[in-house]
């Protein structure tokens, strides 16, 4: 896997935009989380006037070859279905993106169905879909060097259009199980407390898709034993979407630009990009807590707090395209209010 020069951002510049928020004329932290977000994009911007450039929103598409194994409410047909409709703007993700002007640029790395005549759809496919992590890897080695690095290079073209700020989403049937296991797997938490019901599954079905997970890691663990690496890990269950995923996040990171993170199964991917490179979690805004069970546990394990709890589970970046405004909201406060010396107003504190 490509190797990726991620620091944490400078900190030298901690205590003047301290000085800066304190001074506007509020009482001293009345605005909360816009002054930690106004001090983070300030950190990763290394300016006390930071700005948002250009967001553009990845939508990255692909197929599970788990889902063979009834893990989803949702039939496979739906992944390519929602990739065309998202094209003719039909999607939650549409209506998110053409609220806060974001570029969408929808790809399919790994959609199992030919959209390659689509107008509008990426055409990035690495293969149709992966393998059924129950008896094999989901992909081969070059098969998630690839997924890296198409994730990585559609940052590097949104930066090159002028992009600061990206937003990942995903578009895959069944991609909840493989966020599981990797919640399961790289925070030590019981799998029975990190499978939920994706997409709508009852009770019965919730089980049964325990059932098939509990059986996919007890076969990794025999292949691989105690020396499975977190490549390992991603590469056995990881979808070809959420490997991209991670790719792009791992890029925004090196690059220095802001990454805003999504529900569970992003928000799984951004947990696997942190166990990767620690560095990156600075870069990272965590937008939404959905309503998927674990995800609550899933970012408390990562120290991450969400900006919105909507209870959503949609996917395809909604919940984190919801939180823009909040994150507009900081950079203005920290722009666009005046201080108390130019308010002439006595401050207090």
């Amino acid at each position: 896997m490509r190797a990726f020069d991620i620091q944490k951002p400078d900190s030298g510049l901690r205590e003047a935009i301290q000085r800066k928020i304190d001074h506007l004329n509020k009482p001293k932290g009345s605005l909360g989380r816009l002054e930690e977000l106004a001090m983070q994009l300030c950190l990763i911007q290394q300016t006390l006037t930071p700005e948002l450039n250009h967001p553009c929103h990845l939508l990255l598409g692909a197929d599970h070859g788990v889902e063979r194994e009834g893990v989803s409410v949702s039939p496979r047909e739906v992944t390519w279905q929602q990739m065309i409709n998202f094209t003719k703007g039909g999607g939650g993700v549409n209506m998110f993106c053409r609220q806060h002007n974001f570029t969408l640029k929808i790809v399919d790395v790994g959609v199992d169905h030919d959209l390659s005549d689509i107008d509008g759809v990426r055409n990035r496919k690495i293969a149709n879909g992966t393998a059924n992590f129950l008896y094999e890897p989901a992909m081969t080695v070059e098969q998630m060097d690839e997924a890296i690095n198409i994730g990585a290079e559609l940052v590097d073209e949104c930066i090159a259009e002028g992009s600061n700020i990206i937003c990942v989403g995903e578009m895959g049937i069944a991609n909840t199980s493989p966020s599981s296991i990797w919640m399961s797997l790289f925070e030590n938490i019981p799998l029975i407390e990190c499978v939920g019901a994706g997409a709508g599954l009852d009770n019965e079905g919730i089980r049964h898709k325990y059932d098939v997970l509990r059986r996919s890691v007890e076969q990794f663990s025999k292949l691989m034993g105690n020396e499975a690496s977190v490549e390992d890990t991603i590469r056995y269950f990881g979808g070809l979407e959420m490997v991209a995923a991670i790719g792009a996040m791992l890029r925004a990171a090196e690059r220095k630009i802001t990454v805003m993170v999504d529900g569970f199964i992003m928000s799984a991917c951004a947990l696997a990009a942190i166990r990767l490179y620690p560095a990156a979690f600075d870069y990272m805004v965590f937008g939404h807590q959905g309503d998927e069970g674990g995800h609550a546990r899933m970012l408390s394990a990562m120290n991450a707090r969400p900006l919105l709890s909507l209870g959503l589970r949609l996917g395809e970046g909604t919940g984190a395209l919801c939180s823009y405004a909040i994150i507009e909201s900081a950079v203005r406060m920290i722009r666009e209010m005046n201080n108390f010396d130019n308010a002439k107003i006595t401050k207090y504190f």
